[in-house]
């Protein structure tokens, strides 16, 4: 039986979306975490034509989902049990497995050891049983933010993260697409090499290079001559311009220029990427961060290679505190 993962852009039943909940993980950042994914909630109700599925944990996040988007048209509030709200790792990735969606899981162990939180390894059963569609359980740890999709079994990922001992110890090329082709039915996977500086996921790829649409992958352009991740940025252009997809279709690469060098409060770089974005189903939503004037240019460089969507930013500087952004706490279910 066919087995595929849908592209992004394909029209989705629901929006799963992590909503933080936990005071002891986000601390001071909590509050203005919260709201930042009250936002998102509402524009991918809103302009992006989803039903929003947000998943909360315990009675203080159940409180505060209400009281911030409570009478949302559009937006469910789900009880759930979740370690934090990173569901593009820890939930299923759907895939359509002949004429039905199945929700493919895989285990999980908490981004190579770094981060092991109670309940993460049970969201994915949890979201599947929710959805109402068949789990499928794969005996390999995967990370769905580590994957990017076409729609036609085209794959990219990172060498970095996939090939990392901390994840899978003794995986191959070889082994690591065999494994994507029994569990996600990829036909061709497209291989980049290191992710962006200091992401604790070890690269993943939703920070890095994402299809826009078939044959064609956007990835990010360096801003200021400080800008951390300029080389990889470079490297990611260059391999992604010599590659083919699984129809043997050149790869077109479109720049989108990155949010520059961003740091945290101990002034450290952190991985902010406007490659985070988010494709709804009339929206595409992306995150922005210090550089008001590159995120402008990104979004406009957004609004051209998605003409039919309306692109739209908003902040989400709390939630990189935590280490990513809008991709990075939902995942698409897609229509049947």
């Amino acid at each position: 039986m066919s087995l595929t993962v849908p592209s992004e852009w394909s029209t989705h039943s629901a929006m799963w979306v992590g909503f933080p909940s936990h005071a002891e993980l986000w601390q001071e950042d909590l509050d203005a975490a919260q709201r930042e994914v009250a936002d998102l909630a509402r524009a991918l109700a809103g302009p992006g034509e989803e039903r929003v599925r947000l998943m909360v944990c315990g009675e203080d996040g159940y409180a505060a989902a209400r009281a911030l988007v409570g009478d949302v048209a559009g937006v469910e509030i789900v009880r759930g049990r979740f370690g934090d709200v990173w569901l593009r790792d820890t939930g299923p990735i759907f895939a359509r497995l002949a004429d039905t969606v199945v929700g493919q899981a895989f285990r999980f162990n908490g981004w190579g050891g770094k981060y092991l939180l109670e309940d993460d390894d049970i969201v994915a059963e949890q979201i599947a049983s929710a959805s109402g569609v068949r789990q499928i359980q794969n005996d390999f740890v995967l990370e769905g933010g580590a994957l990017d999709h076409d729609g036609f079994g085209t794959v990219l990922t990172t060498r970095q993260c996939l090939l990392n001992p901390n994840r899978n110890p003794g995986w191959t090329e070889a082994l690591a697409e065999q494994a994507l082709l029994t569990a996600l039915g990829a036909r061709k996977v497209l291989w980049l090499g290191d992710g962006l500086t200091n992401d604790h996921t070890d690269g993943h790829v939703d920070n890095l290079a994402r299809f826009v649409a078939p044959g064609v992958v956007a990835c990010p352009l360096a801003t200021g001559k400080d800008d951390p991740n300029a080389e990889v940025y470079a490297e990611t252009a260059r391999t992604l311009s010599a590659m083919r997809d699984s129809r043997g279709v050149a790869l077109q690469v479109a720049r989108i220029p990155s949010p520059g060098r961003v740091e945290g409060e101990d002034g450290k770089v952190v991985p902010a990427s406007h490659m985070n974005f988010l494709v709804a189903n009339s929206a595409v939503i992306m995150p922005t961060y210090e550089d008001a004037d590159a995120s402008a240019i990104a979004l406009e460089a957004l609004a051209d290679l998605f003409p039919e969507r309306k692109v739209i930013g908003l902040p989400s500087q709390a939630l990189l505190t935590g280490g990513g952004s809008f991709h990075c706490i939902t995942q698409q279910e897609p229509a049947p």
